[in-house]
C-alpha cells in the first residue's frame, strides 16, 4: 500500500516545483519522470519528483539539452532524490559542457560589437560573412562563431 502522503497530484506537483501541469506532461513524456496510476487513473508522482523537476529546470536554464539531461537522469536511482553526490557528479558531467558555451557568448558578445544583424552595415568586419562559402567545408552555420568539441583539441 502506497502513503498517500508520500506522494503529490500533478497539480500538487505543478504548483509546488512551480512548473505546469503540460510541463510535466511534457517532461514524463521525455523519460525524466515517472508517475504511478491511481485506480481512477490519476497520476501520482512521489515526494522526491520535486527534486527531480528542480534539477531538470536548473539544467535547463544553463542550456542543457534535454536528451542530455535524461541520459543523466536515467543514471540517478528512481526510488529516491538525488542526492549531493548525485548532483556533484552531473555538474562535474556538464562542466566542460557549459564552459564551452561561456566561451561561445563570450566569444560572441565580443566579435559582435560592431555587427547590428544581418542586413550587414559592417560587411568588412562581420564574422558571419562567409565569401564564397569558404568554410562550408567545415559545416553547417557560422562556424566563426561556434565552438564545437573539435575546436577544443
Amino acid at each position: 500500500m502506497v502513503d498517500p502522503q508520500a506522494e503529490l497530484t500533478i497539480g500538487q506537483l505543478a504548483r509546488r516545483a512551480g512548473v505546469t501541469v503540460t510541463a510535466l506532461h511534457f517532461y514524463e513524456e521525455q523519460g525524466l519522470l515517472t508517475s504511478r496510476r491511481t485506480a481512477g487513473n490519476q497520476r501520482r508522482f512521489p515526494r522526491h519528483a520535486l527534486r527531480r523537476v528542480a534539477l531538470i529546470r536548473v539544467a535547463q536554464r544553463v542550456g542543457i539539452p534535454l536528451r542530455e539531461i535524461g541520459e543523466a537522469l536515467s543514471e540517478l536511482p528512481a526510488d529516491h532524490a538525488p542526492t549531493q553526490e548525485d548532483w556533484e557528479q552531473l555538474a562535474a558531467r556538464w562542466h566542460a559542457d557549459l564552459d564551452l558555451r561561456i566561451s561561445q557568448l563570450l566569444r560572441l558578445r565580443d566579435k559582435l560589437t560592431d555587427c547590428i544583424g544581418c542586413g550587414c552595415l559592417s560587411l568588412q568586419n562581420c564574422l558571419l560573412r562567409n565569401r564564397d562559402d569558404r568554410l562550408g567545408a567545415g559545416g553547417a552555420g557560422p562556424r566563426r562563431l561556434w565552438l564545437t568539441r573539435d575546436d577544443r583539441r
